[in-house]
């Protein structure tokens, strides 16, 4: 998964768009989509399959949602949101207060779970909200005239969003919706589905926290590099990082500022204590927000985003620490 490194410290409004929501439709049980689109028409930046953007809303709430639409639509960015009664708010927010006509600023698009040119074939697999990263995807596999096949696993029929989008264009025989009636046994045998990898074939796969759970068990086999995910939030099995017995320095390389962090601080909140800024979203190592490049040091790396070859030069101070005396950002 690639993502573009992070502005930095100085990003700011500045690098925002200020987008015009032109319209909100229902699509499924507690599920909205919603239209952004520059006021005057101009078009929209272009963005890649699998892309989100951070989204600016009432209240100083910043939340990450993927774009749903077709990568080659320019008019509008497209939406999919899931109303959730127990999250940190933001869909609330969203569902609540925001209207057709609000302006809402918007960042430019960033990927972190980009499709892998030139797969033989490949399997979308969304549980729920998941199926929108994954949409896009199909959009764009089949304007290639690509060979891929896509689930979504739903609870019912009413809890599909863009179905009727999906069936408008992914091919005959490729989408399959799979209903279960909130019982994971009595819908899509995931495992047998994922048992048997063909060459060259390529998996994406976003959704709740159980749906992860059983994707990431039924593709443990397969090679290494052909398995792609996204997740909303941190995996209930993740491992809780130790907390560290002292704190550390950060250099601000750039500004040539030398900050302490403490035990139970994290990079972003010390570098705000410093009064700077750097740009987050999720404040949980998933969304790339404030993915920053470090010079020197060694680091602790507790994001999901971020590839192998990334950790090596690039972090996510919002969840991520130094395990050396004095971590250098380019910064």
């Amino acid at each position: 998964m690639n993502a573009p490194t992070s502005a930095g410290a100085d990003a700011g409004a500045h690098d925002l768009l200020r987008l015009q929501v032109r319209a909100i439709r229902l699509l499924a049980e507690r599920t909205h989509a919603f239209e952004l689109a520059s006021a005057d028409g101009t078009p929209l930046p272009g963005f890649a399959a699998g892309a989100h953007v951070d989204v600016h809303l009432p209240g100083g709430l910043v939340r990450s949602y993927s774009l749903a639409g077709d990568p080659h639509e320019r008019t509008h960015w497209l939406l999919g949101v899931l109303r959730e009664t127990e999250g940190r708010g933001g869909s609330r927010t969203l569902h609540e207060q925001v209207r057709v006509g609000d302006f809402l600023p918007v960042s430019m698009p960033r990927n972190a779970f980009a499709l892998v040119p030139g797969a033989a074939h490949t399997v979308l697999l969304g549980g729920g909200i998941g199926i929108t990263p994954l949409k896009a995807m199909a959009h764009a596999l089949a304007a290639q005239g690509a060979s891929f096949e896509l689930h979504h696993c739903v609870r019912s029929p009413r809890h599909a969003a863009f179905a009727t989008e999906l069936r408008a264009f992914v091919p005959a025989g490729r989408l399959h919706a799979h209903c279960d009636g909130g019982d994971p046994s009595q819908g899509l045998d995931i495992t047998a589905l994922l048992a048997h990898p063909a060459a060259g074939t390529h998996l994406y796969y976003c959704g709740p926290a159980g749906f992860m759970q059983a994707c990431a068990d039924a593709s443990r086999h397969w090679p290494a590099g052909s398995v792609h995910f996204e997740h909303f939030k941190p995996p209930a099995t993740a491992a809780v990082p130790a907390t560290p017995t002292g704190g550390f320095e950060v250099l601000l390389a750039r500004r040539g500022i030398r900050l302490r962090v403490e035990p139970e601080q994290t990079i972003v909140r010390a570098i705000e204590l410093a009064g700077l800024r750097v740009p987050t979203s999720c404040l949980s190592g998933l969304c790339g927000s404030c993915k920053t490049d470090y010079l020197e040091g060694e680091v602790e790396h507790n994001d999901y985003i971020l590839s192998d070859d990334e950790h090596r030069r690039c972090m996510t101070p919002c969840v991520s620490r130094s395990r050396s005396p004095l971590l250098v950002l380019d910064l």
